[in-house]
């Protein structure tokens, strides 16, 4: 998993190489001190000459000045490579996320996405950004050191070199358990941002039932258990940490009983031996880094693991490899022929069974029936969604299937039964279909679905930022923002979700009348239960547990009896029929 961050690192190779090349002689001044050393003992202190002493300070201002240059020059680039992965990472993941299927989101958590895209490459920035640089820095300075004290001492350098297979054995191990533990806990810090997402999204929900109690205690408990895994991986890094320690100090203090034995009986000098302790400080030092670096690279892999699935995960709606053309200009002619769906996550009981259904380009067809009937899902296929399990969804004689799911989309128009508004100003929400529409475009659009009374009382106009959901906006204004937006993108075929069922009489009377406009010249799917829209269709069709059970005009419906009878004298106000 950690390899595969290097394709992300290949495109700045000029500053990965600028910044090994100062990593490089930051680590080469810290050895210049030990042969410094050996220096001023054996040649200065041994003789008694103050001038040796003096060259000595002005040679170590000298290298301390090169270390401070190398070590801007490291962890300015090793930072800016950190942040630009980290920036890269999170663009492919959403980019990836976002062409994906919506079937994918009836079985991941928009939070878990969150946090991954999130926590997930926050750590990895901090391994590409900080850890990496500093682990390859204690790699040089481990082999430089222990080059550095085979040509001081070759005796005790391989005393030294018998310690090593004592420090890499836990590494190994601790290392597989502590990735293990890595991705348990991060994925625990998933389950809090899962929850914390939907209990923000529905505050209001949680407010009006009193529910905050329970969802604190809920929210605590997942809080608790991210914790507590967090602990689980902590407890095991740094026990790999101090045994590390342990056995590199230990053995360097064994050394240097050895070192001062030799030093008294005259086979090394007092500047031999003090560069010798000196590099094996470098060299333990070191050793302790990388047992460190090694236990943030098993908590890295975690994360990139979380982070790849997400990259790697295929759409299961994609265009062919040769996609059909959608003719044009756009007719808006739609049919389903013997068409049978079922959910993947419900793969027990068809959504729609065996449908026929064809609408010509202009006709308005309104679908009618209890909840569960396969009305959405109708719409699901048709915005190609899903594909069938059985049968044919066409649009203008092209099967779905064969077309590319954008150019499908794009001669499509829909708007819901809960419009979406987005955290921004006016003129941006309308435009979001049609985001190279002008001034003039937009305003008559806005006009024509009956939005520009409120939007010119407004202090900004078109400018007004309308806050997360739209939350400043009532239930009519926000339904005839979405009527401008779908007016704006002038589809061929237009979906209408029970565009008016939550409003009240003013709000649904205004936006009918923007409806009207908007459904003039188009082919029109309703799914309704108002009077007003379905008295307007050209034809009913009535579905009943995924079956196309009835189709005619209100009025030759209510005649047959049936299904739609019950509906009309359940739903419809006996004054207005």
């Amino acid at each position: 998993m950690l390899r595969r961050l290097l394709v992300f690192l290949k495109p700045y190779r000029l500053q990965v190489t600028a910044a090994t090349i100062a990593l490089a002689i930051a680590a080469g001044t810290v050895l210049v001190f030990g042969a410094g050393l050996r220096w001023l003992i054996d040649e200065g202190f041994a003789r008694g000459e103050i001038r040796l002493l003096d060259r000595a300070l002005i040679g170590m201002f000298a290298v301390i000045a090169v270390l401070a240059l190398a070590t801007f020059g490291r962890s300015y680039l090793v930072t800016w490579l950190g942040e630009r992965v980290a920036a890269d990472l999170r663009r492919a993941v959403f980019d990836n996320v976002l062409h994906l299927s919506p079937g994918f989101f009836e079985t991941t958590r928009t939070g878990e996405v969150l946090s991954r895209l999130s926590a997930d490459t926050t750590l990895l920035q901090a391994i590409v950004g900080t850890s990496a640089s500093m682990a390859l820095r204690n790699v040089l300075m481990l082999l430089g050191g222990m080059t550095m004290m085979a040509i001081t001492s070759p005796k005790l350098s391989l005393l030294v070199c018998l310690v090593v297979p004592l420090v890499v054995g836990p590494i190994i191990v601790f290392g597989r358990r502590v990735r293990a533990l890595s991705r348990t806990a991060q994925d625990r810090l998933g389950d809090v941002g899962a929850h914390l997402d939907e209990t923000l999204n529905a505050v209001r929900v949680v407010l009006a039932f009193n529910h905050q109690a329970a969802d604190v205690a809920e929210f605590g408990g997942r809080v608790e258990a991210a914790f507590t895994a967090s602990v689980r991986r902590t407890s095991l890094r740094a026990a790999l940490a101090a045994i590390v320690i342990l056995l590199v100090f230990g053995a360097v203090g064994v050394i240097l009983w050895i070192g001062g034995h030799d030093m008294i009986a005259g086979r090394v000098t007092a500047g031999e031996l003090s560069a010798f302790v000196f590099y094996a400080v470098v060299v333990a030092a070191s050793v302790g880094a990388i047992s460190e670096f090694a236990a943030d690279m098993q908590r890295a892999a975690g994360a990139a693991e979380r982070l790849f699935e997400l990259i790697d995960e295929r759409p299961t709606i994609a265009a062919p490899a040769e996609p059909v053309k959608l003719p044009i200009p756009a007719r808006g002619a739609v049919a389903l022929e013997h068409v049978t769906f079922r959910y993947p996550t419900r793969p027990e009981r068809p959504a729609l069974d065996g449908i026929d259904l064809s609408v010509a380009p202009g006709e308005t067809v309104a679908l009618v029936g209890p909840s569960g009937a396969g009305k959405t899902t109708v719409f699901n296929l048709l915005l190609r969604f899903y594909d069938p399990n059985e049968g044919r969804v066409l649009i203008d004689g092209v099967d779905l299937r064969r077309a590319d799911p954008a150019d499908i989309r794009a001669r499509i128009g829909i708007v819901p039964q809960e419009p979406v508004i987005f955290a921004a100003d006016i003129g941006t929400n309308i435009r979001y279909g049609r985001p190279d529409a002008t001034e003039a475009e937009l305003r008559a659009a806005a006009e024509a679905a009956g939005a520009a009374e409120f939007i010119n009382r407004l202090a900004d106009g078109y400018r007004t930022y309308l806050g997360e959901r739209g939350v400043r906006l009532s239930g009519g204004q926000r339904q005839r923002l979405a009527i401008a937006r779908a007016l704006l993108r002038d589809p061929a075929l237009l979906l209408l979700d029970e565009a008016t069922s939550s409003l009240d009489a003013e709000s649904e009377r205004l936006v009918q009348q923007a409806l009207d406009r908007l459904m003039r010249g188009r082919t029109v799917l309703v799914i309704a239960h108002r009077l007003a829209t379905v008295l307007k269709a050209d034809r009913i069709c009535v579905l009943e547990q995924g079956q196309l059970v009835a189709a005619g005009t209100h009025a030759a419906l209510v005649a047959q009896g049936g299904l739609y009878a019950r509906l009309a004298a359940l739903q419809f106000d006996s004054a207005a029929e």
